[in-house]
């Protein structure tokens, strides 16, 4: 019986363990391809939710797309896990908020912000959003073996792409005064950049006694512009991929 919202049954996914999570759809494909070309087919395309399957030797590995922010997350999450998907890896776009975090970086997530609302549906707002170690390390390993710039450190995962992260550039222009002055303060107190669903899958599968991890691309240096930088989009989407495919091999000699 094929699961909900992403039309997918366990005879589908043929015995994955590890899933890699874009947010994009149209990134699925690109991933898998980069997993293995010959490999790579779709499985099922439901809403935002689109999955591929691909290998690596012997072992298969699936890629689902999340769509924008933590609700939809937390359904690919919790019905991958219902299939019998144990590691899940975020593959996104994001924005830095440190000066010294260049476009077309990459940032591994230590832990997120939980500002994303979704993950307090899983554990109260004490307990930590924070990375398995060793997806972590697998990600850590794989940017320095390939030489990719990469910051390590913790991310702000808001529930909105506008008002959550203080943009302005709005319809309203207006930001409420809870979080007026917020980017200021997160990066004031370290935190690298700013995205939307990394704080759901770290706190849910933490709580679910699943693995989790995160890497991102940056397009945009939010302290000197707030625009994205679009002609450095496909060089970030490419390095954080590259990492994550390098980082599933290394898992998957672990696991």
């Amino acid at each position: 019986m094929p699961v909900y919202h992403l039309k997918l049954s366990k005879k589908g996914i043929k015995g994955a363990k590890i899933a890699l999570l874009p947010g994009d759809p149209a990134r699925v494909p690109v991933i898998a391809s980069s997993i293995n070309k010959a490999e790579a087919a779709e499985i099922a395309w439901n809403r935002e939710f689109r999955t591929w399957g691909s290998k690596i030797g012997r072992h298969p590995v699936v890629v689902t797309s999340t769509g924008i922010g933590g609700p939809s997350t937390s359904i690919v999450v919790e019905e991958l896990a219902l299939l019998g998907i144990e590691t899940f890896i975020r593959v996104g776009t994001t924005g830095a908020i440190q000066p010294s975090i260049r476009a077309g970086d990459v940032v591994i997530t230590t832990a997120s912000v939980r500002i994303d609302g979704a993950s307090e549906h899983f554990a109260p707002l004490a307990y930590p959003a924070v990375s398995d170690y060793y997806v972590l390390n697998a990600l850590v390993e794989a940017a320095s073996s390939m030489k990719i710039p990469c910051h390590i450190g913790i991310t702000a995962s808001s529930a909105t792409f506008y008002q959550g992260q203080e943009r302005t550039d709005t319809f309203s222009g207006y930001v409420i005064r809870d979080l007026s002055g917020s980017k200021k303060e997160w990066e004031r107190l370290g935190v690298l950049n700013y995205e939307m669903e990394s704080a759901t899958l770290l706190t849910m599968c933490n709580a679910m006694g699943l693995r989790a991890g995160c890497i991102t691309g940056v397009i945009s240096e939010r302290s000197k512009k707030e625009k994205i930088i679009e002609t450095m989009i496909r060089t970030a989407e490419g390095n954080a991929i590259s990492v994550a495919v390098e980082a599933v091999k290394r898992l998957l000699s672990i696991f």
